[in-house]
């Protein structure tokens, strides 16, 4: 995945956007077992009483305490309060303190967090030492001014700072809370209702984070999809970029299918696993670490079984993942072949008809197809094994918290609270790695898509543009200078010590036995291919000089198989010239012979045209694919083979229709035929056999001098035809 990173890069602002997106749910997420923890502990249990500090206690109350509590503790609580008697009550103190008219209360000075915190504390010390010494008083059966007289108060206030610490925080403030609820009930105040409003404003407050992490989840979700689906877009039009400037070099290391495969279920899996790393990936590690580190600062004395449950999940992840992740790699070869087998079917549809071999082909699909989905059976049924044994194992862990919560609850160490927001942050831990395990099983898959991706991306065409380009001005000439070829891991040449000029205004004619290697002579010209030795110019110019663009704009190709893209018949002959008139096409329609029957059309050149042009016969494909070359009236015509489908009727004219218009036009003609009839008149003809060059000139020259094609003639027309060309 990671050599396709630079793909990410017109999208970093937005996957920074997503990261903070993801720590702001993560926030929010975390928030509310603490909420939840509060309402029960707090709200609950305690009322809606929040910490021990008491907002309002009675002067006879707050004095008892001040005599246990350490000098210290006793003057921050003597500061932190302020006496009002029932002489200097206000209205609105005796409002909300009712007592007020018959005793003296302190009311709570206006505190900052810190020094709230320190009063607690005091507050806490004095009353657990109160606790202790009144407890050890009715012990002993005498009174409480008796026995601090033989006991040192320093050693109970000591005692009690020991049991502060052994009991814990939780349980501690749960005490001092219910001290606080004592008195305030005491006071005759309204505890129905302060419990109302804790719990109403803590609820509020969940209700708050929830919202805010629902909308950062959605806003991820559209990030995370747009940010993939650009990616996904630039991929596949890079990919298609490069293999349209691929040689047929290139296509012979990835062939169709594969391409196909790649450019679509490659991409398809990598634009998926880009989703789920950015809302999955990227969250589980912020959630699961925040979650831990909740865990692992509360009271609970758990955090084993976290680690417990946590090593058994990575080791069920390992096992899958050295099970499946050799699968996924033969998963996309078998993809490929796949398609292969349906792309051939498909091909071949009439041929397989036509010798009633059906069968065989859908035994060559279904064994492809029994593969694959093997394979993705394997693996499916690996996932659907593990996602059982993680909830079995989070279920477990849950359990076993709730087991041993239970006792530390009994012992008093932690409240009931404390222990459900410790299983939420346990259980937020544990599927921040469920959720990481899942995305593992996809991320090895598409890591083997990206690889693949990669390697079209990475693949050089191995016909590449000079660095210094050479413009070729004049009507474009073609000398072959010693030309030998051999194509790619061959042993042999298919073309040797090949020489001759093909002059503008003039036909050259290219024939031989099939394999002699004719077709790919001409597609030199085209530089489909780079000749193995020797030099190739154009107008004097080596083609390797020549810009691939500007040498394939000179030249109009029509290959031995017509082929034509689907649209109309206008879009086909303007697709080699979008600024070519009626009259061109009109003019060019004639010449190719295409006139009469692209007129009987019912919508003419308007009329539809299926891709690969499979509504028209091979001999109105031919015709086209002529007309197109024409319209483009470029320097170089190449014609490969371009007539067999053609009567001798049509192909004689067609024959003087091209020879006209390139006289006219003063074009160069490379023209490929099997037939002798078809290059009888040609201005130079030439002889190939097994990829040598064996006689070079006229008709009449070569009936002469050359055995090769006195054989040919002899074998396609009978004496008294020889006798009246």
């Amino acid at each position: 995945m990671t050599k396709l990173r630079k793909y990410v890069k017109p999208y970093i602002v937005s996957v920074f956007l997503v990261i903070g997106l993801l720590f702001t749910q993560a926030y929010c997420e975390l928030s509310l077992p603490d909420f939840m923890q509060n309402i029960v502990n707090n709200g609950i249990q305690n009322n809606g009483i929040e910490s021990g500090v008491y907002q309002e206690i009675r002067q006879t109350t707050l004095d008892a305490y001040l005599m246990f509590a350490p000098d210290a503790a006793k003057k921050n609580i003597e500061s932190s309060y302020r006496l009002v008697t029932p002489a200097q009550a206000k209205d609105e103190e005796v409002n909300k303190v009712p007592i007020l008219k018959k005793e003296p209360i302190y009311f709570l000075k206006e505190l900052d967090a810190k020094q709230e915190e320190q009063l607690e504390e005091d507050l806490i010390l004095a009353q657990m030492t109160t606790l202790m010494v009144t407890q050890k008083a009715k012990e002993e059966g005498i009174q409480v001014p008796m026995l601090l007289m033989q006991q040192d108060l320093g050693m109970f206030q000591k005692e009690a700072k020991q049991q502060i610490d052994d009991l814990g925080g939780s349980t501690i403030t749960s005490l001092a809370s219910q001290l606080v609820k004592h008195e305030y009930k005491e006071m005759d105040l309204d505890m129905e209702s302060l419990q109302q409003h804790y719990i109403f404003r803590s609820g509020l407050f969940m209700l708050f984070y929830s919202l805010g992490s629902a909308i950062c989840a959605i806003l991820v979700s559209f990030l995370s999809a747009r940010i993939s689906a650009g990616i996904g877009q630039n991929l596949r039009s890079d990919v298609f970029r490069k293999v349209t400037h691929f040689s047929n070099e290139n296509f012979q290391k990835f062939n169709t299918s594969t391409l196909i495969t790649r450019t679509t279920n490659d991409i398809q899996q990598v634009q998926m696993s880009l989703v789920m790393i950015m809302r999955t990936v990227f969250y589980a590690p912020i959630m699961g670490i925040g979650a831990l580190i909740h865990v692992i600062t509360s009271e609970a004395n758990m955090t084993w079984i976290i680690a417990l449950c946590v090593v058994l999940i990575l080791s069920v992840v390992f096992v899958v993942f050295l099970l499946v992740m050799p699968k996924f790699k033969l998963m996309q070869k078998l993809t490929d072949r796949l398609n292969s087998v349906v792309r051939e079917l498909l091909d071949g549809m009439m041929v397989i008809r036509a010798f009633n071999n059906e069968e065989q082909e859908a035994k060559k699909f279904d064994a492809s197809n029994k593969d694959i989905t093997k394979i993705s059976l394997y693996t499916s049924r690996a996932m659907a094994t593990m996602m059982p044994v993680m909830m079995f194992l989070m279920n477990g862990t849950t359990l076993l918290i709730l087991w041993v919560g239970s006792k530390q609850v009994d012992s008093g160490i932690i409240q009931v609270g404390s222990i459900m927001a410790f299983m939420q942050y346990a259980m937020q831990v544990i599927m921040a790695f469920l959720m990481i395990t899942m995305v593992s099983i996809m991320i090895p898959r598409a890591n083997v898509s990206a690889n693949r991706i990669y390697e079209i991306l990475a693949e050089e065409p191995t016909i590449q543009d000079a660095k210094n380009c050479q413009n070729v001005q004049s009507k474009a000439s073609v000398l072959f200078d010693h030309v030998s070829f051999r194509y790619p891991g061959a042993d042999e040449d298919v073309l040797t010590d090949i020489s001759f000029e093909a002059k503008p205004g003039q036909t050259t004619a290219i024939i031989g036995s099939t394999g002699s290697g004719k077709s790919t002579l001409v597609h030199l010209v085209n530089r489909f291919y780079d000749v193995t030795s020797g030099s190739l110019f154009v107008d004097g110019v080596n083609i390797k000089d020549i810009a691939q663009k500007e040498l394939r704009d000179k030249i109009g190709y029509v290959p031995q198989k017509g082929i034509l893209l689907s649209g109309t018949i206008e879009s086909n002959l303007l697709y080699a010239n979008p600024d070519a008139t009626k009259q061109d096409m009109d003019n060019a329609l004639e010449v190719s012979q295409s006139k009469e029957f692209v007129d009987s059309k019912p919508l003419g050149i308007h009329e539809e045209i299926a891709q690969g042009g499979t509504n028209v016969s091979g001999g109105q494909r031919q015709r086209l694919s002529i007309a197109r070359a024409l319209i483009k009236k470029p320097e170089i015509y190449i014609f490969d083979d371009s007539f067999s489908a053609l009567d001798f009727k049509t192909d004689a004219k067609v024959r003087e229709g091209l020879s006209r218009t390139c006289k006219e036009t003063g074009s160069t003609v490379l023209l490929v035929a099997q037939r002798i009839s078809s290059i009888l008149h040609a201005d130079q003809i030439l002889v190939l056999e097994e990829g040598k060059l064996v006689g070079k000139g006229t008709h009449e020259e070569l009936m002469k001098n050359c055995k090769v094609y006195q054989e040919i003639a002899s074998s396609q027309l009978s004496k008294e035809e020889l006798s009246n060309v």
